[in-house]
């Protein structure tokens, strides 16, 4: 057992940090015995439509339920798809199909992992028809409604190209920046304010996280916006009248509490994070690994928070192992993308479809790159992959 542990995360550290400050929160908010869309969560809202320079935002109860959310609020069901990367989180794709809508499937950049634009707009053209003003999917004869554009570990999607193709295409975009809120585009506009709706998750391992799962959707539609503020009660409004079927997608008072004290501190954490990251830079330059490990690529322009630090590796398994015996805590995402996960195999997909996202399934490996880490701790990750290639 080695004598230095480095944790994949350790969020008691940051915990720490602002124990003080929260407790006392709590403590009213139990004292007030509100708990459900109470203030607490109108400040949420509004700070992080701030902070994503979006007009609205929607707290919800996770990012998975966000998704949910976009969709049922976008009209998305039977009959229709939605375009979008195989290499994400299972919600990604999962959403989609739980509203009865077809997930389709576009490669990755294998720089970046985000969704290639040039397969987005390889697949429209190849795969899919235009019948007046709808987009149809040859295969299926469903109606291609929506895309769905993932930024991924932190880093935003080349959105403007992509967009391009939605209005050319006539189709509705919902990001899911589930791992990008506070990341940034050229010109400094960020995650959640593109698209029709923007998706976040503060599950407690990301940048910003509750003490459980939490949700939020951004617009910038007002229509739009209140669709989903009805959607998210159970399609009620006023209480107990339902002109559309909804569900329970609230977000707890409790949550919106941790996430308002814990918001104050996120340009600070996010800006370890990228510190840390420019320290790995530095530590595998000076340890020759360079062309053995591919870092995280950060295109300029773009503000990544790392949200994950994903390297590409050689022999990825072995070097896991390697590192746990060692004490460093790693994670793989995403061991098998999901044009391969049993669940869609009735959507037809097959090895070798998108190629590059099988790739980084197979090659990827995400290291510790939380804002607490100390120095000492990045050189030995860094000095244990070194002689794990020695």
């Amino acid at each position: 057992m080695s004598s230095m542990q480095v944790p994949l995360l350790d969020l008691r550290r940051q915990y720490q940090s602002f124990k003080a400050e929260l407790l006392p929160v709590l403590e009213r908010v139990c004292e007030s015995q509100w708990f459900i869309l109470g203030p607490e969560v109108t400040a949420l809202e509004a700070a992080i439509a701030r902070y994503s320079g979006a007009a609205h935002a929607i707290g919800v109860s996770s990012g998975t339920d966000a998704l949910l959310l976009a969709l049922m609020g976008l009209g998305i069901g039977p009959g229709d798809a939605v375009l979008t990367s195989p290499y994400t989180f299972f919600a990604t794709g999962g959403a989609i199909a739980r509203v009865g809508a077809r997930p389709l499937w576009a490669d990755i950049e294998p720089t970046t992992f985000n969704l290639s634009v040039t397969a987005v707009a390889r697949f429209l053209d190849e795969h899919c028809r235009l019948e007046g003003d709808a987009l149809v999917h040859r295969a299926s004869g469903t109606r291609v409604r929506a895309l769905m554009p993932v930024h991924l570990y932190g880093q935003m999607v080349d959105m403007q190209p992509l967009l391009a193709l939605a209005t050319r295409y006539r189709l509705q975009v919902i990001e899911d920046a589930a791992q990008a809120i506070g990341a940034e585009y050229h010109g400094g506009e960020r995650a959640g304010s593109f698209g029709d709706v923007g998706c976040f998750s503060f599950f407690p391992t990301k940048n910003l996280g509750a003490f459980g799962d939490a949700g939020l959707c951004t617009a910038q539609d007002p229509a739009l916006a209140e669709r989903l503020r009805v959607l998210r009660v159970h399609g009620g409004k006023p209480k107990y009248y339902h002109a559309v079927i909804g569900g329970n997608f609230r977000i707890d008072e409790l949550q919106a509490a941790v996430l308002n004290v814990k918001l104050r501190y996120l340009e600070a954490w996010t800006e370890g994070r990228r510190r840390n990251a420019a320290a790995y830079g530095e530590l595998f330059a000076r340890a020759g690994l360079d062309g053995t490990v591919t870092l995280p690529v950060a295109v300029p322009g773009l503000r990544h928070i790392y949200n994950q630090f994903v390297i590409r590796v050689p022999d990825r398994d072995r070097l896991r192992q390697y590192l746990a015996e060692n004490g460093v805590g790693t994670e793989i995402y995403y061991p098998v993308p999901l044009h391969l996960q049993a669940c869609f195999s009735y959507l037809g997909a097959r090895a070798g479809d998108c190629p590059e996202s099988e790739r980084a399934a197979n090659e990827t490996l995400a290291l510790p790159i939380y804002p607490e880490l100390e120095p000492a701790q990045l050189e030995y990750v860094v000095d244990v992959i070194h002689r794990a290639y020695a």
